[in-house]
């Protein structure tokens, strides 16, 4: 087993062989985790968020939801859920949409893409292999006119999430960083990884 404590606005990545468990603990509350996962030994093949919500019939995951490739072949699988609902369609931060959103001052903060492509660089990763990310614990509720809204969380400290590996995979997380919405209760803080033994 393999634990690892991912500080706040931190990055972090790992390869998950297949069977093996991932576990994402939310130590403290309230914070989301970007994430992106690529097949091992073909790195075009990668999460695809449109495969997964047209496989499954529904853009939030939760226990049961298959993360699918852009080749439509499953590369993990939740097993175990304590929030219930996690987004498929807020994207990652970065420096150009925390401008665009929330003014030109935060032009300098840290943001997720930064996160995903210095991870990524370790794996021969760059900026055209970034695709749309899942965020685990974020809330992001859709409303009747299809408008989306970032809003507080509905995790709690020590919640956790496991994921299996249907082939050996390469995971990059973002710890996100960013202060300027709720999606972090505007105080970003460290979460865990767990790497398990296959069941």
């Amino acid at each position: 087993m393999t634990h690892v404590t991912v500080p706040a606005r931190a990055a972090w990545s790992a390869v998950v062989r297949t069977g093996e468990t991932l576990t994402v603990t939310d130590l403290h509350g309230n914070q989301a985790v970007d994430f992106l996962v690529y097949d091992a030994g073909d790195t075009a093949v990668r999460y695809s968020a449109p495969d997964t919500v047209q496989a499954q019939g529904g853009i939030f995951l939760t226990t049961g939801s298959v993360l699918m490739s852009n080749e439509h072949t499953p590369l993990m699988t939740v097993t175990a859920d304590e929030v219930g609902r996690h987004d498929t369609v807020g994207g990652a931060c970065s420096k150009e949409s925390n401008t665009l959103r929330y003014g030109h001052h935060t032009w300098s903060q840290h943001a997720c893409v930064e996160n995903f492509l210095a991870e990524g660089a370790r794996y021969g990763l760059g900026k055209r292999d970034l695709v749309s990310n899942i965020n685990w614990y974020m809330n992001v509720p859709v409303e009747k006119d299809g408008t989306l809204g970032i809003v507080d969380g509905i995790s709690s400290p020590g919640l956790r999430l496991t994921l299996r590996a249907e082939r050996d995979v390469i995971v990059l997380v973002s710890n996100c960083p960013q202060i300027n919405n709720p999606c972090n209760g505007f105080e970003p803080t460290a979460v865990a990884m767990t790497i398990g033994a296959p069941e």
